[in-house]
């Protein structure tokens, strides 16, 4: 029989077999929608910060997570969102195809068009001129000519300010601040720089780091905010963008930038009144309940009861944006942890509650004495026990004590700050809410231990509701 290829290179029949083969896989090969759909999971690489993605006491937090969260289901799939360094790690990701989408409130460049599809704007955020509380106020571009301005060397807002000086201030200079280096909201807060323009959406978060700084005005040149999508998935890109319109349209998204927003949480100072109200009218159906707990847990019934206030208000209908339920707030999650079925029953959930409180305590260091020991354990409570050893490592690298809620409470807020929250094992946090959940469970427990013995909120008032 007579070799067909005889006379040919060997590599000359390999290379047109790869081809043909090729070409016929091609042609068979699922589209980038039908492959999320088989392997029943949506990866999206993003970066750690507050406006994108982090880890919470419940688990993931962050706008883009919820956004993700939404369209992985609006697809029938599972989500896997992880960070990465930053946004040069988050193109690699999609360049080599192990992530189907980048999201982390991204303004497009030359970079991102070079390694994968854009989807359509998804929101157009503020850009604000901010400047020290005492100060004149800047109400236009005119006063920035020529003040110091403080910017983040490379960021979105450097190449807004690049465009507003071609346009109409030519004269308009700045500090560019490397992306490690301190934040220019400290350089508006110390007085080096007159103001500084950062992303509404950030500003949410820092506002609480920085009480001093205020908003002036917002630039007339927003930043628009896309997904981008692997090479080849034009259909994913289409189904995104339809995705976004619909939650456009239903307010949806709208109100998702509000929930997941730095002012999402604000902590209601109810004045003594009010809570002594709540002592005579709400606590006596539920105080036996927090009594069993106590029994349970060890824990005192009214550092329990202080928690379910502060989560509730004592309220069994309470909700909140991430799926907590019931007097102590439990997710799904938590409650079927503690070995619940039914969160809306008021018993249960406190039991529940009491039992995870507990778990977090007994995983504080039984050296640190008390009552630091349940300080450090209510802010883990709140925030996550790895958020808080965070705060226990940069106390001992600054020269505090990491065993002193006293000292690692200064420590906290600085997991919202960059230049802290990169070099954290766990990350950003929202570190000042866990200070102030102390600080009011610390309020309500004062006043419940000043409640006398035989009164509503006594001891001897409990009663079984259900007996």
């Amino acid at each position: 029989m007579s070799n067909p290829s005889r006379g040919i290179p060997v590599w000359v029949v390999t290379l047109a077999l790869s081809t043909t083969w090729l070409q016929l896989g091609c042609s068979s090969q699922p589209s980038a929608e039908d492959r999320i759909k088989l392997r029943g999971e949506l990866r999206v690489v993003t970066l750690n910060s507050p406006t994108s993605y982090y880890l919470g006491a419940q688990g993931e937090e962050g706008f883009e997570y919820q956004l993700a969260s939404r369209f992985a289901h609006d697809m029938g799939v599972k989500l896997l969102m992880y960070p990465v360094a930053d946004e040069r790690a988050m193109q690699a990701e999609l360049a080599t195809g192990r992530a189907d989408v980048a999201a982390a409130q991204l303004s497009v460049d030359y970079a991102w068009a070079h390694v994968g599809q854009v989807s359509a704007p998804y929101d157009e955020i503020p850009q604000l001129i901010v400047y020290r509380k005492g100060k004149t106020r800047p109400h236009g571009t005119a006063q920035l000519e020529p003040a110091r301005l403080a910017v983040r060397a490379g960021s979105p807002q450097e190449a807004v300010l690049e465009r507003l000086k071609r346009a109409v201030a030519p004269k308009l200079t700045w500090i560019a601040a490397g992306p490690r280096a301190a934040d220019p909201l400290d350089d508006v807060a110390n007085g080096q720089a007159d103001y500084a323009v950062v992303d509404q959406r950030e500003f949410s978060f820092a506002r609480h780091l920085y009480p001093d700084v205020d908003v002036g005005f917002a630039l007339p040149e927003t930043r628009p905010v896309h997904w981008v999508v692997r090479r080849g998935a034009p259909a994913l890109v289409r189904r995104i963008d339809r995705f976004f319109v619909a939650l456009n349209h239903s307010g949806e998204l709208a109100a998702l930038a509000r929930e997941t927003s730095g002012d999402s949480h604000p902590f209601e100072y109810e004045e003594s009144r009010v809570f002594r109200e709540h002592v005579g009218e709400r606590l006596p159906r539920y105080q036996f309940w927090f009594t069993e707990a106590s029994k349970q847990t060890g824990i005192d019934w009214r550092l329990l009861a202080a928690i379910g206030y502060q989560e509730s208000k004592w309220n069994p209908g309470a909700t909140s944006e991430d799926g907590a339920t019931g007097l102590m707030m439990l997710t799904p999650d938590t409650a079927a942890a503690m070995g619940i079925e039914n969160r809306a029953d008021p018993r249960e959930n406190i039991i529940a509650g009491a039992r995870y409180f507990a778990s977090v305590r007994a995983k504080i260091p039984e050296r640190i004495p008390e009552p630091d020991r349940t300080w450090l354990a209510l802010a883990a409570y709140d925030t996550g026990l790895g958020h808080v050893e965070d705060a226990r490592i940069i106390a001992q690298t600054r020269g505090l004590n990491p065993d002193s809620w006293a000292d690692v409470r200064q420590e906290l807020p600085l997991l919202a700050q960059e230049r802290w929250y990169t070099r954290a094992k766990r990350g950003y946090a929202r570190g000042w809410e866990p200070v102030q959940f102390v600080e009011r469970v610390q309020s309500f427990l004062s006043l419940l231990e000043w409640q006398p013995a035989g009164t509503a909120g006594g001891v001897a008032a409990a009663a079984n509701p259900r007996s």
